[in-house]
């Protein structure tokens, strides 16, 4: 055939038709709209799924403050917004308020701003932020606590009603008492940071939940609890709590109560409290007696006890038996009246009631270490709410319920 080689003469003619076939291309347009018709397809069925993830969102959070509501802790806020359009769900809450009608006396919490977040692909995490600061009042009545931070954080998770994991972060918290001009008090606790996590390990919120509950406390003081939080501590803690019923919405006596009857408990599997001369580590097992009060042990083993036994309060026991010997019924005296007799006295009763401590109690111990360095262990023994160091009354627990 004239105008073709003879080597193309002898090709099959389907390979022919396919080679004219390859050399066919889409039309321009279409290569240019297929991508644009692909990327705004995308965009609609991701903007569909971040408004079908926000209502899931914002049925998450319903769910969490009607659950709250059936326990008496109704949440309320000035304004709400709902944004963090394309990635996030974001729910602000200016003022927000809370009502707790489920104790006496009632009260009302409020802070200045809350913003509840959740990620498009896990809506079932809301994390919060809270903008201090955050007063506590009596209804009509001027704030008697104020509470401030750096940066204050809620995690929960899990579907609603039923959480399985909730966590609090503060990086600086600050709690003290509110004067009645409205400037600042007596500090109640300070601490350079502070996390409180509480998890289902077992059961269901609906079914015996065992919860596993971590403490974290960084540079902590709390100096109208107990002298021995007057300087900055470090606090560990891990503790499960069993015998709960469930997670109903109750208030807490409520449920120690149920422990109580189930017969449960709390298991410190680990206990650390250290200061910068001393340190404390222990587990054991509390339980709850009738009353409500706590009675166990935990084993705790104590590096630097002479300088804790000072700060329990022996000058003060022995004070009160002075008082009572001298029949007094006015302001305690205590040492500070054999001080007045006779100069010294006092001082020289203190220091040698807290030696003799200090010698029985190491006496008592068993050697150990702890962070290479020499300790004792000790009981520390609670009986219907009061605990003991050894033979050392430390402090009071109130009833649970």
């Amino acid at each position: 055939m004239s105008g073709q080689s003879p080597l193309s003469m002898m090709r099959p003619a389907g390979s022919r038709l396919g080679n004219r076939r390859a050399g066919r291309r889409w039309p321009r347009p279409l290569l240019i709209l297929a991508p644009i018709a692909i990327i705004i397809a995308l965009a609609l069925l991701w903007t569909w799924l971040w408004y079908y993830a926000a209502a899931f969102a914002d049925a998450e959070l319903s769910g969490w403050v009607e659950r709250e509501a059936t326990a008496g802790r109704i949440y309320g806020c000035t304004a709400q917004t709902i944004s963090g359009f394309p990635f996030r769900i974001a729910a602000h809450c200016s003022d927000p308020v809370a009502e707790i009608r489920n104790s006496q006396p009632r009260f009302a919490v409020r802070a200045q701003d809350l913003t509840f977040s959740a990620e498009v692909y896990h809506p079932t995490l809301l994390t919060g932020e809270v903008t201090g600061p955050l007063t506590l009042a009596e209804p009509d009545k001027p704030p008697v606590l104020r509470a401030n931070w750096s940066r204050a954080r809620v995690r929960v998770h899990g579907r609603p009603p039923d959480p399985d994991d909730v966590a609090f972060i503060l990086e600086g918290p600050r709690l003290e008492r509110a004067s009645a001009g409205g400037g600042n008090g007596p500090v109640l606790f300070a601490a350079k940071h502070a996390d409180l996590q509480g998890r289902i390990v077992s059961g269901s919120a609906r079914d015996n939940p065992v919860i596993e509950t971590v403490l974290h406390l960084a540079a902590a003081t709390a100096p109208t609890l107990h002298p021995l939080a007057a300087e900055p501590i470090e606090l560990e803690l891990d503790a499960m709590l069993r015998g709960f019923k469930d997670l109903a919405p109750k208030t807490w006596a409520e449920h120690f109560r149920e422990m109580q009857a189930a017969g449960g408990g709390i298991d410190v599997k680990f206990l650390r409290v250290a200061r910068s001369d001393a340190v404390v580590v222990g587990q054991g097992t509390l339980g709850i007696n009738a009353h409500g009060k706590l009675d166990g042990l935990i084993s705790v083993a104590v590096v630097g006890i002479e300088h804790i036994v000072p700060l329990l309060g022996v000058d003060k026991m022995i004070g009160r038996g002075i008082d009572r010997l001298a029949g007094s019924d006015g302001a305690s005296q205590g040492l500070n009246a054999l001080d007045k007799l006779v100069p010294g006295l006092g001082g020289a009763l203190r220091d040698s009631a807290n030696g003799g401590l200090i010698d029985n109690l190491k006496k008592m111990g068993q050697p150990t270490e702890i962070d290479k360095k020499p300790a004792i262990v000790l009981p520390l023994r609670f009986s219907d709410g009061l605990i003991y160091l050894g033979m050392v009354p430390v402090g009071e627990v109130p009833p649970l319920f």
